[in-house]
């Protein structure tokens, strides 16, 4: 086990630690004089009192009946604030805020004149319904939840606030409607934050006093609640009202406590997968996992194309036939992540007319599209375990539970991480974490498949175990599946097409061998561990590099002067020597070497020139040994021109 860290006491400054303790003991000392003056032998027949008992009642009564109001009205009101973007919404939240900073008695008087027999909506409700709030335990019950509500939307907006989008958007895209995400995701989530809140709007409610005699008036059995007796007995009988003003403080330290400065820090919800797991040394297959069994793939028997026309930030039209995966690659910011989401409906970014198979699915919502996906962290709910994020798809679309557990066992055992179906996300390694997202994805049976860097966390040899199995299910996928990734290998192995964007627009789409033999993009080529030099073409078919130098190629474009081209270079095709050398090679640069790293069994040689671009070069080990190469060396590189492919841009 690693060990932890050992915490480093501060000492704080005396200028800050002199106050600080003043200010502890100011919020001190009125509690020592409760504590202090407390008649500690009739402290029981104080609290059994006729008349406070009847109020430890009524108050309990008020306060219970304003959390469940509270609640009714104020999660809606919460998750409003924390979701939704709306004209006002600075304002509403100022209205959350008011009671909270508003004199008691002033609210009382407020409520009043809002709901009392004269107030703006008094007579309506007396009128149309009987209903007459002051002097009444329903006016008690209203003061307490005009006091009380701010704390709870205040909590939790800011537990929902920290809650990323993401788990709920990817609920969505499993089948859940609006109100199953809500009620499955959203609230399991922020339960922290949620307890917080309805804990401190309790406590506040069953401590209110100016807002209930200001409205509600003082009647003994009707609307005298506890702090209202309190404030009574200090009148005839101090020492009594001393011994309920002790059960208030007991009461109301007690949810302090009990709450442990959540409310103050919002929900804690852990969205990342630990790095070792228990038990888990690495992301590899375990020994006593399951071997990868031959089971056929839980999916519909309907094919669907996919023709989508995406407009918005991304600017392009996706024609696929049913069965096709696309590798969709690119730089940063080139709008893959953009095109994924415009799919699925969840981005204002970017606007997808999109039909699978004979249906328009534009219209419809995330839910019913039948577009299932992969974000890149996984997003697994962290408070259901593999084999309940795995069947969540399945609920959602209507499955009986029991079915749908069974199938979700199924993948996992696909993945190989069927051994681990009752251990929750925080539990799973990386890569195990996004096995199981995989699985459930694929568990959904979808129309569209989209996957945004699935195999990232992997390492290599799970890496190769989940592109099999993953290969293997494609092959008889009835829809389309869209692979985002960085990893040439992957874009080679899974997919019959790779799409190119560059700025949120299509630069190529072609074949996997095409793009691998012609790249029209310097990242592409890159990628694939070219050197790739963007140029112009000169009058007499060298090419002139954007950045620096001439390069002479055997094959000119067939464009013409002027014409954009990128020339692309195996970097097994850059020669290396000491020497300036002789002979054929018709493009010799002098340089330095600035990196030297290993790429399998060869070396990478990244050099410096400055007659032109950096060029990567890759040698043997013995080769570099001979020439003594290391970093800072100077070395002259040549390249013959019939090693030089150029695509016409």
């Amino acid at each position: 086990m690693p060990r932890s860290r050992p915490r480093v006491r501060t000492r704080p400054p005396f200028t800050l630690a002199v106050p600080a303790l003043l200010a502890v003991a100011f919020l001190l000392m009125p509690l020592v004089g409760i504590l202090a003056r407390t008649e500690w032998g009739d402290l029981g027949a104080h609290l059994t009192a006729p008349g406070v008992t009847q109020a430890l009642k009524l108050s309990l009564l008020v306060s219970c009946w304003a959390l469940g109001l509270s609640l009714v009205l104020g999660v809606p009101l919460a998750w409003l604030l924390a979701r939704v973007e709306f004209p006002g919404k600075a304002l509403v939240r100022s209205l959350v805020l008011l009671p909270m900073v508003l004199p008691p008695t002033v609210g009382g008087v407020a409520l009043l004149l809002g709901f009392g027999r004269r107030g703006v909506l008094g007579p309506w409700l007396e009128n149309t319904f009987g209903i007459v709030l002051p002097f009444h335990t329903s006016g008690a019950v209203v003061a307490a939840t005009f006091v009380a509500m701010p704390f709870l939307v205040i909590s939790l907006e800011g537990a929902l606030g920290g809650l990323r989008p993401g788990f709920e958007e990817t609920a969505a895209s499993l089948g859940a409607s609006p109100v199953r995400v809500f009620l499955t995701v959203t609230l399991p989530m922020v339960a922290p934050g949620l307890v917080a809140g309805a804990a401190l709007t309790w406590a506040r409610a069953l401590g209110e006093f100016g807002a209930t005699i200001t409205f509600a008036g003082n009647l003994p059995g009707t609307t005298q609640t506890l702090p209202l007796q309190v404030y009574l007995l200090l009148q005839d009988s101090p020492e009594a009202a001393t011994s309920l003003s002790l059960l208030l403080l007991a009461i109301a330290m007690a949810v302090l406590v009990g709450l442990r400065g959540r409310w103050t820090t919002g929900a804690s919800v852990r969205v990342r997968a630990r790095e070792d797991a228990p038990g888990d040394s690495t992301d590899g297959d375990d020994p006593a996992a399951p071997a990868d069994v031959p089971v056929k793939a839980p999916g519909p028997a309907e094919q669907w194309a996919l023709h989508a026309d995406v407009t918005g930030h991304n600017q392009l039209t996706l024609d696929a036939a049913p069965g096709t995966t696309i590798a969709v690659v690119g730089p940063n910011g080139a709008g893959k992540t953009t095109l994924l989401r415009a799919l699925l409906g969840l981005t204002p970014r970017a606007h997808a007319r999109l039909r699978l198979g004979e249906r328009d699915v534009t219209a419809l919502p995330p839910h019913r599209r039948g577009v299932a996906w992969v974000p890149q962290e996984g997003a697994l709910f962290p408070h259901l375990g593999a084999l309940g994020n795995t069947a969540y798809g399945l609920r959602a679309q209507g499955v009986r539970r029991a079915e749908a557990r069974r199938e979700a066992q199924v993948w996992l055992d696909r993945l190989g991480v069927g051994h681990l179906a009752h251990r929750r996300p925080a539990q799973l390694s990386g890569g195990q974490a996004q096995r199981v997202a995989l699985a459930r994805a694929l568990a959904a049976r979808p129309r569209l498949l989209l996957l945004d860097e699935p195999l990232a966390a992997l390492d290599q040899t799970t890496r190769a175990h989940v592109r099999h199995t993953l290969r293997r299910h494609l092959e008889g996928f009835g829809g389309v599946c869209l692979i985002v990734t960085h990893d040439p290998v992957e874009a080679v192995s899974l997919a019959d097409r790779v799409l190119v964007l560059d700025d949120g627009r299509t630069l190529q789409d072609a074949s996997p061998a095409d793009v691998t033999r012609h790249p029209r993009s310097p990242w592409v080529a890159r990628m694939l561990g070219r050197n790739a030099w963007p140029g112009t073409v000169d009058a007499d078919g060298t090419l002139v590099l954007a950045r620096q130098g001439r390069l002479v190629v055997a094959e000119p474009p067939t464009a013409g002067a002027g014409a954009p081209a990128l020339a692309v270079i195996a970097p097994e095709a850059v020669s290396v020597h000491r020497e300036k050398p002789e002979g054929s090679p018709r493009n010799v640069w002098p340089g330095t070497v600035r990196e030297i790293t290993t790429a399998g069994s060869r070396l990478r040689v990244l050099i410096a020139s400055p007659e032109a671009p950096d060029l990567v070069a890759e040698i043997t080990p013995q080769a570099a040994f001979d020439l003594g190469l290391v970093d800072g060396a100077e070395v002259w590189t040549s390249v013959k021109a019939t090693e030089v492919s150029v695509v016409e841009l």
